[in-house]
């Protein structure tokens, strides 16, 4: 392996666990996230009804009812009160985010995450500078936003510009000016803002993360003290300053990402070579023990060490 290729986020732990293992999360990401737009297609392109809708609202094997949460609130505030069936369905989803992880939406649902990681990806490749970064309060601003357009119009107003609907409808009706919104996600995230549209524009992205304040899946550092300053982490996290509280934390300090920006995309996990985090739930905060703590760790050539860690936010 080249000194070049040994740079590339990810590449020790590939050397050191092998592909599959270094790629575990992210290939069960692809799966999940096919698994779900696959059961909203089969319907229109084999007849097979398993499901009838999308990812805003849906009915599974005529019994049970998803919706989205977000549409159903912008349904309530321009004026539309839903059926019951939409509310249960709604309910139902708030429940299970809530209590499993709000921001798995984004990582193991979203079609659209595909295409976000993608141009991180190339991003990397391209060796790009991170670009135009606006504050991450900007997507709750855009969230209510999206609330007050669909009040003062009497519509659900971001299914107008969605990109998931826009993709799911190009699915099944063709290509057209729809995959124009795709596209341009993945331009912005290559060359205007590295991980921007997830990370700092998305409303869908900020609404479940309001409803991961509490919930019980969490990536912990708990083994943070054989960290070796690679940066790897930061350097595949679509929402990277979520990790250094955890990584860096002193002694007694919770070794759990709390943040509800976190995506619990497993990407850290694959990446690190020396296992620093897992998963785990909320009520563990057990630290691995060790003497070393990541100032005394040997870091690989090329680490840009943590006094440069900004920089990767």
């Amino acid at each position: 392996m080249t000194s070049a290729e040994m740079l590339r986020p990810g590449a020790e732990a590939v050397r050191s666990k092998g592909w599959l293992t270094a790629n575990r999360y992210l290939i069960a990401r692809r799966i999940c996230q096919l698994a779900v737009l696959g059961i909203f297609l089969i319907g229109p392109w084999f007849g097979i009804w398993w499901v009838k809708g999308n990812l805003a609202a849906s009915l599974t094997f005529g019994v049970l009812p998803l919706t989205d949460p977000y549409v159903l609130l912008q349904s309530f505030v321009a004026g539309h009160w839903p059926e019951m069936t939409a509310i249960t369905g709604a309910l139902i989803v708030a429940a299970f985010y809530a209590l499993i992880g709000g921001r798995l939406y984004c990582s193991w649902v979203c079609p659209i995450n595909p295409v976000t990681d993608a141009a991180g990806w190339l991003h990397r490749r391209l060796g790009l500078k991170k670009g135009w970064q606006p504050k991450r309060q900007t997507r709750l601003w855009i969230l209510a936003m999206t609330l007050i357009v669909s009040a003062i119009t009497g519509t659900i107003a971001w299914e107008f510009v969605n990109p998931v609907s826009m993709l799911h409808r190009g699915l099944i009706f063709g290509m057209g000016a729809a995959w124009a919104f795709v596209v341009a996600v993945f331009l912005f995230d290559v060359f205007v803002s590295r991980h921007g549209w997830c990370g700092h524009l998305c409303p869908v992205g900020a609404f479940y993360g309001l409803l991961n304040e509490q919930s019980l899946l969490r990536v912990s550092a708990a083994n943070r003290k054989a960290c070796d300053d690679c940066m790897d982490c930061f350097a595949v996290c679509p929402e990277p300053h979520v990790i250094t509280p955890a990584l860096r934390g002193k002694d007694g300090e919770t070794p759990l990402i709390l943040a509800r920006d976190c995506t619990s995309c497993g990407r850290c996990l694959d990446v690190c070579a020396r296992d620093v985090f897992h998963f785990t739930h909320r009520f563990n905060d057990r630290i691995a023990p060790g003497a070393a703590s990541p100032a005394n760790q040997t870091a690989r050539p090329g680490s840009t060490g943590w006094v440069q860690q900004g920089d990767m936010s």
